[in-house]
Order: C-alpha cells, then structure tokens, then sequence
C-alpha cells in the first residue's frame, strides 16, 4: 500500500496527537501501521512521536511523523518522564506497553483523550482487552478500531530513499541483535557469507554501535575484505542503512530491527526466529520474506527469553545450509537495477 500523506498539513499552533513508542527501530517500524492510522484520521494534528532521539530520521522516513519528542530509558522500560511544553496533547495514544507506567506517564500531560489498553492498574481509562499471542503490528491496530480508528495492519510499507546505495545489488547480512539470545552462531554467519561471495555475490555486512569486531572477524572467516563491513563504530546513519536495504538483493538478518526495515522497504529477506514465534514479530506471509524458525513439539508463542545472554536453542537449529537454499529462493528485487549479475 502507498503510503499517503495528509490532505492539509498539521497548523504548528494546532492541535497536537502524541503517540507513545520510545523503544528501538524494529518497534517503530512496526508501529507504522498504526501510525499511519492517526494521521489519516486526524489529518490536522501535529503528530509528535516520542521516542528515542536517534530514530529522528526514521520517524521522518515513515511519512506518518511531523516531530519527535525524545524519549528513552533502559531495555524496554517506560521513561521516567516526557518534556513535553505547551498546551496538552489533543489525544495521547499509547503505542509502548500495556501497564500503568505508560498509562500514567501519558495521564499526567492531562491530554483530552487517551487511547491506551485497559489495565486493572488503571481502572479509569477505558479500553480493549490485551492478547499477548499476537502480532505487535495487529495490536496496535486493534487498539485504534476500538476507539474507532480503522487501521490496516498490512499498511506497513515506508517510503524507499532518495539517496544512492552505498553497495547496490549486494545480500546484506546484519550478524547482530541487542540479546545473545537471538544471535546465529558468528561462525555460521561467515559460512553463509563465505558461500555466497564464493558464489559470485556481493556481500556486505552491517553492524551497529559496539558490533564492529564480530563483523569484522566474520568478514575476515569469510575471505570478504574489511571494507564489506557497513557501521561498527557507531551506527549506519538511518538515510543510509534504508538505500542499502532498499536496492540490497536480499537481507539476512536475526529477529531485530533491519528485519523490520527489509520489510517495510519491500526488500527479500531470510529471517532467523529463536526464543518469540514468527507470528508475533515476523514479516507478512509471502515469497519475499521466508522465515527460519524450529520449535520444539508444543512450545508456546515466547519459548525462550528474549534477552537471554545465550543463543535460543531454536535458533542454533537453523543450518547455514537451510539459509543458504532460503536465499537462493527468494524472488528477486522489485526495482531491475538492484539484481546481481
């Protein structure tokens, strides 16, 4: 679906919506949906994000965001406070969590109306019901038609960017994720990349804040020059991490945030699930996107921890076989400039 931008653009003295999200890019980008929802609705409002000041340009990218509010705090926590100035918000919309630490902290800027799920915490804000075996872009969506919003959850896609790919055509593999848990064996990771370069592929790998020497000792396992590695020091810089995505041949990449960024840029992607179900956090169904996961017999939607500080043992059952075919049946790219010779 085209993403599409408001009919009249938000008056800065007008009213203002302010959406509650201050976790990292793959939450974003799975809020997108839902997002867009608000400003379609409210094609008026100013509507400000808050979230981390680093996903600045992200929130930009996704056509739905006039400004963000920034806001942070450890792991997946709700921040202590937001410097939110001015008159309260016309609507505040929880898009962070289900509990009254969020609800609370939206509360107290006195905002004229509150979407947000209901909580025995919070018995005086309406709302539906929580489903934890759900999928995060489902659940903000369900959240928005309870209070009468129609929301698509299928509406996920963002604009591709303007700027060039710093490796156009390339399979692009991100080894990292913010818990061991669901981190592929860096081993295997340079046995797939390996085979692919040996293949004829260009390859590259990204890596984030702090994640510099396990790509780098990947690329050096794999015979691929130190220059394959995108990022490490610090992160790519959002503008440019979207146009290698966007014109990549292919993403390989654990349950994180560049996932979700292949998915809304419409980009072919293998994805590695480990501790949480597919069907909570993976991409649409479809030939674009095939996902790797092996549970074992009766195992629930989240059957390991998430930020555990080892490897999910459904993970370590992925074989770089089995990527290895994933990637070589994924459809090639949207756009005839990003396919590999």
């Amino acid at each position: 679906m085209t993403p599409q931008h408001p009919p009249n653009p938000p008056q800065p003295h007008g009213p203002r919506l302010l959406a509650l999200r201050a976790l990292g890019l793959g939450d974003l980008l799975t809020a997108v949906p839902a997002l867009r929802a608000l400003r379609r609705a409210h094609p008026g409002h100013t509507l400000v994000l808050a979230a981390p000041a680093r996903l600045a340009q992200a929130a930009a990218a996704t056509a739905a965001v006039d400004q963000l509010l920034p806001a942070q705090a450890p792991g997946r926590a709700v921040p202590a406070r937001l410097d939110w100035t001015g008159p309260p918000p016309d609507l505040a919309v929880d898009l962070h969590g289900n509990g009254p630490p969020s609800h609370l902290l939206l509360h107290a800027l006195g905002p004229r109306r509150l979407y947000a799920y209901a909580h025995p915490g919070t018995p005086h804000l309406p709302g539906p019901a929580w489903q934890e075996d759900e999928h995060e872009r489902a659940r903000w969506c369900r959240l928005l038609r309870w209070y009468g919003t129609p929301a698509d959850p299928a509406d996920l896609r963002i604009p591709p960017p303007e700027g060039p790919s710093p490796a156009p055509g390339a399979i692009v593999i991100h080894p990292g994720a913010d818990a061991p848990a669901r981190r592929w064996p860096p081993g295997r990771f340079a046995t797939v990349a390996r085979a692919l370069h040996r293949a004829g592929h260009r390859v590259v790998l990204t890596a984030g804040a702090g994640e510099g020497p396990l790509a780098h000792r990947i690329a050096e396992e794999a015979g691929l020059p130190a220059t394959a590695v995108l990022g490490g020091t610090t992160d790519l810089p959002f503008p440019r991490l979207a146009a290698l995505v966007a014109h990549a041949r292919a993403v390989l990449v654990g349950d994180t945030g560049l996932a979700h960024l292949a998915t809304a840029l419409d980009t072919p992607s293998v994805v590695l699930f480990g501790p949480v179900a597919p069907r909570l956090w993976g991409p649409p169904q479809g030939p674009r996107h095939h996902v790797l996961w092996h549970p074992g017999p009766g195992d629930p939607a989240r059957p390991g921890d998430a930020h555990g500080p080892a490897p999910d043992p459904r993970l370590l059952r992925i074989t770089c076989q089995e990527v290895l075919t994933a990637l070589d049946c994924l459809p090639a790219p949207h756009r005839a400039a990003e396919t590999v010779s």
